[in-house]
């Protein structure tokens, strides 16, 4: 008689453990449903909102430029292409992407324990990590995915203004659109840990980026090497402002990182924080409130 069909003990052992499944295939999961819920979030009229109004200031100036009264320095018409990078500086770099990041990067964590639905998510057998790395990827894939055509839009609003040139201008709004998702992933990751590490992320996400990075970067010294608006701006000389303050902002910024050393950071930003995220997730215990 064979001992392996009638003993428990030898039967049990022969059978293959069952595991839960790797963690790219976890990440990908909670990304699969993430996406679908931000998407459809109340997030979602927020960020509508906030990519909308560059664009109905685009509108605005192609408007008064029909009735010739377009935007000018003194007599002279400001070009389309000075307009396009004014915004992507003023409103974009230093607006949209810091607010984008702090709104969706602290809620991946704190939206979850506020709904007390945490506990389902982190009940399944798949690390904690997957979790958060599941939800950054789709805070990414839908802020890129909404930020980046916007910006395409108001290129060709406001470019043309002026007898702008679309085509000069072109391998510019490249650099910007690679810019504005490297700035919304680094970002993104910054904030997914302040999320991740705090109970009430979102006050402190937002001194973090319109307090302590606007401080920073006008100090003397290496303080404004521990922000990412340093790295960022760096890697856009095009859009900065050229007359009046701007030319206050851009002695703030005569010294500056090269754009390699830029996007080594910011990607190292990105990767580090993110791994810290995971690893907050996975070690703190989270305590819903009655």
């Amino acid at each position: 008689m064979n001992p392996s069909a009638t003993d428990p003990v030898v039967s049990s052992a022969a059978s293959p453990a069952r595991t839960g499944p790797s963690f790219v295939a976890a990440a990908l999961r909670v990304f699969d449903l993430s996406l679908g819920q931000m998407l459809w979030s109340r997030r979602t009229v927020f960020l509508a909102l906030v990519v909308g109004a560059p664009l109905a200031v685009g509108v605005l100036f192609r408007v008064l430029e029909a009735f010739g009264i377009g935007p000018r320095v003194g007599q002279n018409l400001v070009s389309g292409t000075t307009v396009f990078g004014g915004m992507m500086w003023l409103l974009y770099l230093r607006f949209i992407v810091p607010v984008l990041g702090v709104f969706y990067g602290t809620a991946l964590v704190a939206d979850e324990v506020e709904d007390k639905t945490i506990t389902y998510l982190f009940v399944r057998p798949v690390p904690r990590s997957a979790v958060l790395a599941g939800k950054y990827l789709a805070y990414l894939a839908t802020t890129v995915c909404v930020v980046l055509p916007s910006v395409v839009l108001l290129f060709f609003l406001v470019v043309p203004m002026g007898k702008g040139s679309l085509a000069a201008a072109f391998p510019d709004l490249l650099v910007d659109l690679g810019l504005l998702a490297l700035g919304l992933a680094a970002y993104g990751a910054v904030f997914a840990f302040i999320g991740a590490w705090l109970k009430y992320p979102l006050v402190t996400g937002l001194f973090f980026a319109f307090g302590w990075e606007q401080i920073a970067l006008v100090l003397p010294g290496y303080l404004r090497k521990f922000t990412v608006a340093y790295y960022l701006q760096a890697l856009v000389p095009h859009a900065m402002p050229t007359e009046g303050l701007g030319s206050v902002v851009q002695a703030l910024f005569r010294e500056v990182p090269s754009p390699a050393a830029s996007i080594a950071y910011l990607l190292g930003m990105t990767v580090v924080f993110v791994y810290l995220a995971g690893r907050m997730a996975a070690r703190r215990e989270y305590v819903l409130e009655q």
